[in-house]
């Protein structure tokens, strides 16, 4: 089998550019020859500039357990537990292609399933919220219903940890100087994603989110089922939500099985990586 890494033994390396809500990704489909990406070459593909851009890269691997794999980066080159949004991305491709309308996939988070509605959108179930302080997780025992921190902010762990807010008008948050602080604060051991929500009804929260190694992004499939799952818990909404962020509208239905997610797809071009590329970021 040629070494996709390897110049010399293949033309390049063909990827998809996809968004969820203009959560932006590069998807890779690994399946017929294994893994290729490393820490260095997502940092790279990760720079808007000199790369491609992305908010994460999710790298489509063969399963023996499930219909196909995912494997999560984020643009600093660190992994990401889980990605709603380019699951939902990578799901819809994947059901195109099999010609069916459900599919199963695994990722860190576990396996996971997406199925594919009567009015054509994409829902996938990404399972149960991680509620315990171990599971965020959390440096020490707090309750992760009411943290320790400034502003009475929820923990919830969707694969990957997020640190929630609720606020009187998420406008007006200074998103690009709180999300780092909070980011690295010492409560959170692997990092944290933030987010901001606002109460706008019963069924509808306006968010925005700061992605850990990522930054601020337009939307964060994870951050809304974790967003929704806290707001739930704190009596202000049911278990199915409408998210208002800042590229688009996100929904999410909290049902017996686990958190399931939905909105807008989109596959916006292909492209290639070159063997010279490939080659200085090995």
């Amino acid at each position: 089998m040629p070494d996709m890494m390897d110049p010399l033994a293949n033309p390049g390396l063909p990827f998809m550019k996809m968004h969820g809500a203009g959560n932006d990704f590069v998807v890779i489909d690994s399946r017929s020859r294994g893994p290729v990406m490393t820490a260095g070459l997502a940092q790279a593909l990760g720079d808007r500039n000199r790369g491609v851009g992305f908010d994460q890269l999710a790298e489509i691997t063969a399963s023996n357990d499930a219909d196909f794999g995912l494997v999560f980066w984020n643009s600093d080159g660190s992994q990401a537990g889980a990605c709603g949004n380019a699951t939902r991305c990578v799901s819809d491709y994947m059901m195109r292609g099999l010609g069916a309308d459900s599919v199963s996939l695994v990722t860190a988070r576990g396996r996971l399933r997406a199925e594919r509605a009567a009015d054509g959108r994409v829902w996938v179930n990404m399972g149960q919220p991680q509620l315990d302080w171990t599971s965020v997780p959390l440096a020490h025992e707090v309750d992760p219903l009411n943290l320790p921190l400034p502003g009475d902010p929820v923990a919830v762990g969707m694969g990957n940890p997020h640190c929630v807010f609720f606020v009187p008008d998420a406008e007006t948050v200074d998103l690009a100087t709180l999300g780092p602080q909070i980011e690295l604060n010492p409560l959170f051991p692997q990092r944290t994603n933030v987010e901001f929500a606002t109460l706008l009804s019963p069924c509808r929260l306006r968010m925005r989110v700061w992605e850990r190694g990522t930054g601020i992004t337009l939307a964060c499939g994870s951050g809304a089922c974790a967003t929704a799952v806290a707001a739930h818990l704190r009596g202000m909404i049911g278990p199915r939500v409408a998210l208002e962020m800042d590229g688009g509208v996100l929904e999410v239905d909290w049902r017996d099985d686990g958190v399931w997610l939905t909105g807008p797809v989109a596959q916006v071009f292909d492209g290639l990586l070159t063997p010279a590329y490939l080659d200085a970021h090995r």
